[in-house]
């Protein structure tokens, strides 16, 4: 994943990789090099699949779910566990809370648990977000608000890992 960042965006130091099973944030040398790597060490929860299970629980597609978090009153979601999570959506959703409030609120958590992760490896300049939830433009917009800096994103983010992966092969080759 570094690899393919690193050859699409040549300033890249940090990459935060959200994708459907894991999240991964990795600092890299300025040789483009691996020099710190974390990933999330417990359940699916934060992911592609959370935000799938979730969209679905508001009554979204995951095609719109970036888009309608929205504005509306703030609200936390507590639970890092999938399960407990829509179980706290759908409570929230009987309290009258508006769909637009809990989307926020679960995308917001979800950058919470991705920059602990960042704060680990250590953050530098170039920062490319990766994976399938980069083509998320609310978790775009909250990385970047709370990292205070420029997230680059590709046009195909879900792909960079084998980008970088077909790049080692053809230099084995």
């Amino acid at each position: 994943m570094g690899r393919g960042a690193r050859e699409l965006f040549p300033s890249c130091r940090t990459v935060i990789d959200i994708g459907g099973q894991d999240t991964k944030a990795v600092l890299l040398k300025g040789d483009g090099t691996v020099e710190n790597f974390e990933m999330n060490d417990r359940c699916a929860a934060g992911t592609g699949k959370f935000m799938e299970i979730m969209a679905h629980a508001l009554g979204y597609s995951i095609d719109d779910f970036g888009s309608s978090c929205e504005g509306g009153q703030p609200v936390t979601i507590s639970s890092q566990c999938t399960v407990f999570a829509e179980s706290e959506v759908i409570s929230l959703i009987g309290k009258g809370v508006k769909r637009e409030a809990i989307a926020f609120a679960l995308h917001s958590s979800i950058i919470s648990r991705t920059l602990s992760l960042v704060k680990r490896v250590g953050l530098a300049d170039g920062v490319v977000f990766a994976g399938g939830c980069a083509r998320d433009p609310c978790l775009r917009r909250m990385l970047e608000e709370r990292l205070g800096r420029v997230v680059f994103v590709h046009r195909d983010p879900d792909v960079l890992s084998a980008y970088g992966a077909a790049l080692y092969a053809l230099d084995a080759v």
